[in-house]
Formats: structure tokens, sequence, C-alpha cells
């Protein structure tokens, strides 16, 4: 018996000296030899990109690769940063027509308190679908209410929820109340869209009154602090524009009507759908709120417009100098995000600025471009190697690197098609 328990001892302390020099001495990843589109900055030919302890630690044409480095002959294919999914339902969603497997929507019409991160499966077949594609990162977002509650960035990798948030919250989730009429008709009576926005006011103002009592009540101890209201404490980082609020809005004047709620809040703004930007586009931009454009697979908000209205919104807006980023607005459909951007530089934009929209803008939209969004030095190595465009359909994603790790590509899609290979 104590023969076997100083085994079992030998061996954990062997494993233990094997984990610490792994920890001091990490393996580094050289990716030789591909054409790099860090999209800030001029693009590099037959670059080098030095991966450390998950990090970018160099990238050029002229980089010293070490003797002990593992090397990815890369001659051929480009290098681009990983895609960033800027609203999105992956991990939230599994089949919308089974209400069990979705867990996106929270009940109640105020919900300041509830994160999307918590209800994060991330056994989701969908995250790797997705991953395959190109997308390292999503900002996942609860629905419902007027108020949803708070969104998370996540990376698309990892065993446990833990392991994939790389942040809890970057935003708060209002849908804000539709006055406009939108596809032939009224979203809802003028009075209760109105009554709505001053709920919102309402308790934007309690919010504000909640914490300079609490402020006071720390300050002096003889005072009482005021009973614990969950919703109003959640609302705190929201009216001290520490935690910006995403604005769910699509018509020309409820957009006008929610720059004007977010200037006369005080609120730092994000609008997200924007199916009628382009009518407004001078307003967007003088009030200085970056915006997410919902999925481009939508239908025309008014009949009218032109079949090519959602298409050409983006290009107009980025013309009009508005910071911008794609979502995919979907989980099952999140695989499909770079094919948005390609859409609207098909009706428009700029290619490059199309990239843009799914990489560095994004970050800088919600906070994170010091970590990701571009390949430069000291960023996380959200990795794609490409064989072409990789906004091209028809572009094949060779690895995809997240934090430094080389992740599978399998994924359900590739099970089926190997299963109907053999069909006959």
């Amino acid at each position: 018996m104590r023969k076997r328990a100083f085994i079992f001892a030998a061996i954990f302390v062997l494993c233990l000296s094997f984990s610490l020099a792994q920890e001091k001495s990490p393996r580094i990843i050289a990716i030789k030899g591909a054409k790099i589109i860090p999209v800030v900055g001029e693009d590099i030919e037959e670059g080098i990109i030095l991966i450390k302890e998950g990090k970018i630690d160099d990238v050029g044409k002229a980089v010293t690769i070490p003797a002990d480095a593992q090397v990815i002959e890369a001659k051929g294919l480009f290098a681009y940063p990983g895609m960033i999914d800027s609203f999105s339902f992956l991990g939230l969603q599994e089949i919308t027509a089974v209400r069990a497997t979705v867990d996106s929507s929270e009940t109640g019409r105020f919900n300041p308190q509830v994160r999307a991160v918590e209800a994060l499966r991330p056994d989701s077949m969908h995250i790797p679908v997705a991953r395959a594609n190109g997308i390292t990162a999503a900002v996942v977002i609860p629905t419902g209410g007027l108020i949803s509650g708070q969104a998370g960035l996540i990376r698309l990798a990892g065993w446990t929820p833990d392991e994939m948030v790389v942040k809890n919250s970057v935003a708060m989730h209002i849908q804000f109340p539709s006055i406009s009429r939108f596809r032939g008709r009224e979203a809802q009576p003028r009075e209760e869209t109105s009554k709505q926005v001053e709920e919102l006011r309402e308790l934007l103002k309690k919010a504000r009154s909640y914490q300079k009592i609490k402020e006071v009540a720390q300050k002096n101890t003889l005072l009482p602090l005021p009973e614990f209201d969950e919703t109003l404490e959640f609302l705190i980082p929201v009216v001290n524009g520490q935690l910006p609020v995403i604005i769910s809005v699509q018509a020309d004047n409820d957009i006008k009507t929610a720059i004007k709620f977010a200037k006369d809040e005080k609120l730092r703004a994000i609008l997200f759908g924007v199916t009628e930007g382009w009518k407004v586009a001078e307003e967007i931009k003088n009030s200085g709120i970056p915006v997410v454009f919902g999925s481009l697979y939508a239908m025309p908000s008014k009949w009218d417009d032109g079949y090519d209205a959602i298409y050409r919104n983006p290009g107009v807006l980025a013309k009009a100098g508005v910071k911008f980023a794609f979502s995919s607005s979907s989980a099952s459909l999140a695989k499909d995000l770079p094919y948005h951007a390609a859409k609207a530089a098909a009706f428009g934009l700029d290619r490059r600025e199309a990239l843009k929209g799914v990489t560095i803008y994004p970050a800088q939209i919600f906070g994170v471009d010091e970590m990701m969004g571009s390949l430069e030095k000291g960023k996380k190595a959200n990795i794609v190697l490409a064989d072409g465009d990789i906004l091209e359909l028809r572009t094949n994603i060779k690895h995809v690197f997240i934090e430094g790790k080389d992740t599978k590509l399998s994924s359900i899609y590739e099970e089926l098609l190997e299963k109907f290979k053999k069909r006959y």
C-alpha cells in the first residue's frame, strides 16, 4: 500500500514539474510566408507572425524565428485577424423552433441584471461551424422587454462558459419602442410608444437618484443606504457612461428619436439594425454614434425603397463617416458573417472598409481593440489562414488560431458530408 502511494506521489511530482517547465518555456509558433493582412497599416508580402503565450509576439517581413519555434509554412495563404460577430446568439440558441433550446430571451420588461453569458452553451453545434469560417469572437445578446440585459464578448473556443468569456459585459441592450411605419404597418400606437419612452427616461432618472443617495450615504455613515434595488443597481454603469447601450432601432424617424434620447440621457450609445440609416446618414454622423448592421439577408424595410436599399445602406453610412460593424444577428447563420460584409462591398462599400467592419471596427466599438481586431504586436493571437479573400464564398479556411491555439475546423457540416458520401 505504501509502495503504491509512493509511486502515485512520484508521478504527481513529475507531472507538476513538467507542467511548471512548460509554463516557464512556452512554445513559440511561427507562421511563415503568408501574405499578412493586418487591416491597420500596409499588407505584408510573405511575412512572419510569431505567437508566444497566446499573443502576437512579433509581426513583419524581417522577423527572426527562434530555433525552438514550431514553424507553419503558409506560403500562398493569407493571414487575417479573426472576425468578430457584433450581434449574435451563438451559444444561446440551438434550434429556434424548439423553445427548450433557446435561452436568448428573458421574461419581464426591465432586465438590466441579466447577463447573456450566464446562459452560454459551449457545446452548441453552431460554434464550431462559425469558427471554421474564420469567426473567432462574438458579442452575444439577450433579448426581450425594453431593457433586455447585458451583452457579453466570447471567444469561440473553450470547454466551459468561463473559458469562453472574454468580457462578461460590453453593453446593455435596449429594444427601443418603434413609432414609425415599417414595411407598410405601424409597429404600435404612437401613444403607447411615447409612454414606453417616458418609462425608460423615468427608470434612468431613478437610477441616477439611487446612485446619488448611495454616494451620500457612503460618505456619511450616519445616513442610511437606500433599500437595495437590483434593477437600479445594474443601471448605474449605464447612467455613469461606463457601460454603452445597444439601442435596437430600424426606421429613419425612430433612429432620430433614439439619437435624441441618447443625447438627452447622456448615454454612450451604439445603434443596432438601422435598416433605414441611409435616409438619416448625416444625423447619425453628427451624433458620433457608431452602428452595428443587422442581417443583410433581411427584406427591404419599405418596398418602394428598392430591393437593394439594405445592401446599399452600409456604403452610404461609411461615406458619411459613420463607424460601423457587421453582424449575423443569428446563431445558425453566424458562419455567414463575412458574406454580409461582402454583399455590402458589392453594393458600394469599399472592400477594405468591409473587412474592417468584421475585424477592427467591432473591436473599437466595443472597447476591446487593445486586445483583438487586427494583427499587431501584443494583441491576442486570433489569426485566420485562408487560401484567398476571406470575404469570398469560394475561399477555404486552412487554420484558425484563437489566442495562439490552432483550433479544430471540424463541425457537424463535415460529419454530415462524410455521412452522405457513404449513402450509396
